[in-house]
């Protein structure tokens, strides 16, 4: 089913990139009179123009490249469409260049944005009876996570401990105390009103009239566990060194940025501040979890 997924997200991104990247030109990292091209989603949120006034006074013109869904920033910036994206963390890029074959390389970190569990019947992880039904997103990255968050808060347990991978076959069924339904990630707020709990994203605990503060449970940041979903900053391998490339990612960490990013997620964000030589040995750890796992 992995393979079939990533064969299906590869097709998709290649059809969606001739539609979303035809304007963008050719990417500017050659000539250093052309702005950097950077791919996010979601660039209206305001923390970006301060991101790329900071980036100004420095020197360096930042052309933000807007993308309306997560499979369309890797390929552009693959193919030259772009010089960096920002919009992914380090599991869902080895997913990506393992099915794929792509050698795109993470060159900075920026959060960890804890993922949580929400319920509008209950008000502690206690209260959760034997038997409950709790809702997980259903697309392959954030369901491994979900299901590790919920092992962490002793509501179910793993075979072999889980791991970035997991799936719900794995769950040790004679060990948990709540079963699993996987949907899709915009449609676990909603399935709030027909289950004891859902693990929510980030993205879709405000439309559901929630705040990261109602969380009965969220995975540590800080934890070697959360390492799979530090987002970074991304280029193609053969422009992990460049100066610019990482001022940039310099850039990103100074004061102003951090406080206009903290505020537009809420207060959840946990930033996060490995060498890029960490995050790439990161990479190749969850590369071949990722590659054992297909």
């Amino acid at each position: 089913m992995f393979r079939t997924l990533i064969r299906t997200f590869a097709a998709a991104s290649a059809v969606a990139l001739l539609a979303a990247c035809g304007s963008a030109g050719d990417a500017g990292g050659s000539d250093d009179a052309a702005p950097v091209r950077i791919g996010v989603v979601g660039a209206s949120d305001d923390y970006w123009k301060v991101f790329t006034d900071a980036a100004a006074a420095e020197g360096i013109e930042v052309k933000l490249v807007d993308f309306t869904d997560y499979t369309q920033p890797n390929p552009a910036l693959s193919q030259g469409q772009l010089d960096l994206n920002q919009f992914q963390h380090l599991q869902y890029l080895a997913q990506y260049n393992e099915g794929t074959g792509d050698d795109l390389t993470p060159i900075g970190a920026t959060a960890v944005y804890p993922l949580g569990l929400y319920s509008t019947k209950y008000t502690s992880l206690e209260e959760i009876p034997a038997g409950s039904e709790i809702a997980i997103p259903n697309d392959p990255t954030n369901q491994a996570r979900a299901l590790l968050v919920l092992q962490d808060a002793g509501l179910l347990t793993l075979k072999g401990g889980g791991s970035s991978v997991s799936i719900p076959a794995d769950i040790d069924a004679a060990k948990s105390t709540v079963t699993v339904t996987p949907v899709d990630a915009t449609q676990t707020a909603v399935a709030l009103q027909s289950v004891a709990a859902s693990i929510i994203n980030n993205d879709f605990v405000t439309d559901a009239g929630l705040k990261p503060t109602d969380a009965l449970y969220q995975d540590k940041a800080d934890s070697p566990g959360a390492r799979p979903y530090i987002n970074i900053f991304v280029a193609r391998a053969e422009d992990k060194d460049n100066p610019t490339y990482l001022k940039l990612v310099e850039i990103y960490h100074s004061d102003a940025v951090q406080e206009a990013s903290l505020e537009a997620s809420g207060g959840t964000a946990v930033f996060a501040d490995q060498s890029a030589a960490e995050l790439q040995g990161y990479l190749v750890d969850i590369q071949k979890a990722v590659a054992a796992q297909g």
